[in-house]
């Protein structure tokens, strides 16, 4: 039996106080959820609204009816599968191979995709300034499709972050930045993206020791690449041998 106060507060995890109130965050979907489960993050407790679903989760997912599941979800049509995690402390970066740093990303579908590509080129900790949209989303986790499990996130001063880093590249992508095909990249550095509007910001930009740029082929009336492309064909030259 679920009790009205357990409702309130998985409801209450769709907002971002809420979360870091409690230290917990709500993902919703099987595959999401499974991967969750499968991972390092500690599982607070699961929700199914089918029995199915317990043959697949386990006897510890807790099976409650369509009316509850609908109250405690955050998704118009719920897909029957709730998680409540407890949120990770994020682990210690060294700037041993490639960190992704974040200024201001605020469209939760792009850093969902982003941390989602991470997983893919093996890009392990991404470093988000303060004002990037919370990784623990709702919308956000949506678009990782679980790789929110493997991928380390922070949020701190970027600038802070680069005090001291002197001996390692720090790379920021930039409109008229030089070409991205005609670098080699080393083996370590950080990738800086920026904003989705306005770029890289003034204080993060004086860091940084080089400007890259993805050049543009096509028509320049096509003001700029949607960040998270712009960061998988960066991901791509990083990776390319």
């Amino acid at each position: 039996m679920v009790t009205k106060n357990q409702i309130k507060r998985v409801t209450s995890l769709q907002q971002k106080k809420y979360r870091n109130q409690y230290g917990l965050f709500v993902a919703e979907g099987l595959k999401t959820v499974q991967e969750l489960i499968d991972s390092v993050i500690e599982t607070h407790q699961i929700y199914v609204d089918l029995e199915l679903f317990l043959d697949v989760l386990g006897d510890s997912a807790i099976l409650v009816n369509s009316k509850t599941m609908a109250q405690m979800s955050g998704q118009q049509n719920p897909s029957g599968v709730l998680g409540v995690f407890h949120i990770p402390r994020p682990k210690a970066k060294e700037v041993k191979d490639w960190i992704l740093a974040l200024d201001a990303i605020r469209d939760p579908g792009n850093l969902g995709t982003i941390i989602r590509l991470c997983d893919w080129y093996n890009i392990g900790h991404i470093v988000c300034s303060e004002d990037t949209v919370d990784c623990y989303n709702p919308k956000v986790l949506q678009a990782t499709m679980g790789s929110i499990a493997r991928v380390n996130i922070s949020y701190l001063s970027l600038v802070d972050f680069f005090e001291g880093l002197d001996k390692v590249p720090i790379i920021g992508t930039f409109m008229d930045g030089d070409s991205i095909y005609q670098e080699t990249f080393p083996e370590r550095g950080i990738l800086v993206m920026g904003n989705e509007a306005n770029g890289i910001s003034d204080a993060v930009q004086r860091k940084i020791s080089k400007r890259g740029g993805i050049p543009q082929f096509g028509n320049p009336v096509t003001e700029s690449l949607i960040v998270a492309s712009a960061s998988a064909v960066l991901f791509s030259e990083i990776r390319r041998i």
